[in-house]
């Protein structure tokens, strides 16, 4: 297997040609690894990445091609921007909603690598699924959980999947927890939402990076109790969307 560390630090004398046909033949794992190296390697690289995106930007997302989109997204030069501008609009996700939400923002949050302000996001978008009562409030029912179409939390749950390498998402803690037996106060330790008897204190004890254990974000109320988390573990759309 190729180590994706020392042949990239070659390129200088490889052409884009050969790095790009390197990159296609990799596993996804070298492919995750690769993608950093091949944006610190200039232009080269970069052209690498466009191309790659370039020709995947009609099969499904995945997480390398939510990677190769946020890193470009991340450097900001005006080719890159030009170039995801003009392809890819509104990011690599489908912004799907059947209640018409715009998930525009929250893209761009989790694209830029801003999980702590995209996890308050997130909560409000719930609450907007939920209707204005719930928005007023500022928290859930799990009987609204209940009734939330399973096109939005698929789009919101793609996105932190997509944007975290695999790390975050609803879809990430709910097979945590049923590795652990639909035991919520096994979940906690888990995810880092609690250490022994002491719930993690928000904001500064969580953790708003890639170093965060899997399943760490987004977040939810576990301080009221368990039902709105049980009811959107078992929502028909892990099922449905093949979570």
């Amino acid at each position: 297997m190729t180590d994706p560390d020392t042949t990239l630090l070659k390129e200088s004398s490889v052409n884009i040609s050969q790095l790009a046909n390197q990159f296609r033949s990799e596993s996804e794992k070298n492919q995750l690894q690769m993608i950093s190296h091949l944006a610190s390697a200039g232009d080269a690289g970069l052209d690498v990445l466009i191309d790659y995106l370039s020709s995947i930007q009609d099969a499904p997302v995945n997480l390398v091609k939510g990677k190769v989109y946020q890193t470009l997204y991340q450097v900001k030069s005006s080719k890159t921007q030009d170039f995801l501008q003009t392809h890819f609009p509104t990011g690599v996700v489908p912004l799907e909603s059947d209640r018409s939400i715009d998930y525009r923002l929250l893209q761009q949050l989790l694209a830029e690598g801003d999980f702590q302000t995209a996890d308050s996001l997130t909560r409000q978008k719930l609450c907007e699924l939920a209707g204005v009562a719930a928005v007023s409030r500022k928290w859930l029912y799990f009987t609204e959980v209940d009734q939330f179409p399973s096109t939005d939390l698929h789009t919101i749950n793609s996105l932190w999947w997509v944007h975290s390498e695999g790390k975050f998402g609803f879809s990430v803690q709910r097979k945590i927890w049923l590795s652990v037996g639909e035991d919520f106060p096994k979940l906690w330790p888990k995810i880092n939402w609690k250490n022994g008897n002491n719930w993690t204190q928000y904001p500064n004890e969580f953790i708003w990076d890639l170093s965060a254990p899997v399943g760490h974000l987004p977040l939810l109320n576990q301080l009221r109790g368990v039902r709105v988390a049980a009811s959107l573990y078992t929502h028909p759309v892990w099922q449905e969307k093949g979570w």
